[in-house]
């Protein structure tokens, strides 16, 4: 109040007193909060600069999370592959148990097929089985996985689902494309055009989900039925499968995939009663002839190369994503220590502070206790 007169040593340890508790709330309240910086009135630079470094970790934090879910995705793709390699494992079990038996134990080998059969019926179960919060990369279309790894999303990796709840997708499939025709007499041998340019020639077309194919075998006028067989199997790649009975006479051909095979001759006048033209007809896989079970394990082992080069890719996009999480948890942790260097007290320095100031405050008291005593001996000579 400005009617009260105060000596001047009065005054002075007063405001010493006030600037002592001022300074003592600031230390407390750097004690409770464990920050030296809590406002842009703190300190503006390291309050604003502090701000963004916390915000980006946060960012990145809420990336983090996404990631591992990623990850999470990636690893249960890659168990219904390995399920799935095991089952085609088990196919191939049953395809050579049918091939070991007896051509004319129709009966067995039907009951194999059957079994085979099955099992594809449970490759597809597996793909399909195979997601994880309702992404599932096994299962194609609308499955496809982006993984940001940045704040802006300028980093991401795309990750392309395939579709193997379709068994036919890598090759498999309950149908054996077959087909056959009567091409020899029992042993001995046709009478061909010599010659690959203008020569006796066999035709395959055959036909997959990715396109067509066109094999020629070129005959000569000493090629027995073997001949014949060898030539097919050799020249095909194993695509056409073929084999023949020395009895009748007949080669017989079939593939996993559907196909046609036509005997061709550049004058075909020469050609008497198609002597080896074959249409191939669909049925269900039966195992009946030896090529029919060897045509189902080579796509077997095509759909075996198939998932060891997928489960190679998913495992290249795992390791990124975990590459990626690893370092998105040190710039998270090096962001975050950098924000607490520019706002964090040294709790050690402010309770020394506290500590001085408390004593501070106790002589201060003590002072102003003192400068009023000197008024009070005014009133004792006046007594």
């Amino acid at each position: 109040m400005s009617g009260i007169v105060l000596s001047a040593s009065v005054r002075q340890n007063l405001l010493s007193l006030q600037s002592t508790a001022d300074m003592l709330g600031t230390v407390q309240n750097r004690l409770a909060t464990g920050r030296k910086v809590n406002s842009a009135l703190d300190n503006p630079k390291s309050y604003f600069t502090a701000s963004a470094l916390s915000n980006r970790a946060s960012d990145l934090g809420n990336l983090l999370d996404d990631m591992g879910q990623s990850i999470q995705v990636l690893k249960a793709a890659d168990q219904g592959i390995t399920s799935i390699s095991k089952l085609i494992d088990s196919a191939k079990g049953k395809a050579n148990q049918a091939l070991s038996t007896a051509s004319t134990d129709a009966s067995t080998r039907a009951k194999y097929a059957a079994e085979y059969g099955e099992i594809l019926k449970q490759i597809e179960a597996v793909a399909k089985d195979s997601g994880y919060n309702g992404k599932n990369l096994l299962a194609g279309t609308g499955n496809d996985l982006s993984v940001i790894f940045n704040e802006d999303s300028t980093n991401k990796l795309k990750i392309t689902a395939v579709d193997y709840t379709d068994a036919t997708a890598i090759g498999l499939d309950s149908t054996i494309y077959s087909g056959s025709g009567t091409t020899f007499g029992a042993d001995t041998a046709e009478t061909f055009d010599a010659g690959s340019g203008d020569g006796d020639y066999l035709q395959f077309a055959v036909t997959t989900s990715s396109g067509s194919t066109t094999y020629k075998v070129d005959l000569a006028g000493s090629d027995t039925i073997k001949d014949v067989v060898d030539k097919v199997n050799n020249a095909t790649n194993g695509d056409i499968q073929a084999s023949y009975d020395e009895a009748s006479g007949q080669i017989s051909y079939a593939s996993a995939n559907n196909f046609t095979v036509a005997h061709k001759d550049s004058t075909p006048a020469n050609v008497a009663g198609s002597k080896l033209t074959v249409t191939a007809a669909s049925a269900t896989v039966s195992f009946g002839s030896d090529a029919q079970i060897n045509a189902v394990l080579k796509a077997l082992s095509g759909a075996q190369n198939e998932l060891r080069a997928q489960s190679s890719t998913f495992g290249t996009n795992l390791s990124t994503v975990q590459i990626r999480q690893d370092w998105t948890k040190n710039i998270i942790n090096t962001l975050s220590t950098g924000a607490d260097k520019l706002t964090l007290a040294d709790t050690n320095e402010e309770g020394a502070n506290l500590l001085a100031l408390q004593t501070q405050q106790a002589l201060s008291s003590k002072a102003l206790s003192l400068s009023a005593q000197a008024g009070q001996q005014v009133l004792q000579l006046l007594a």
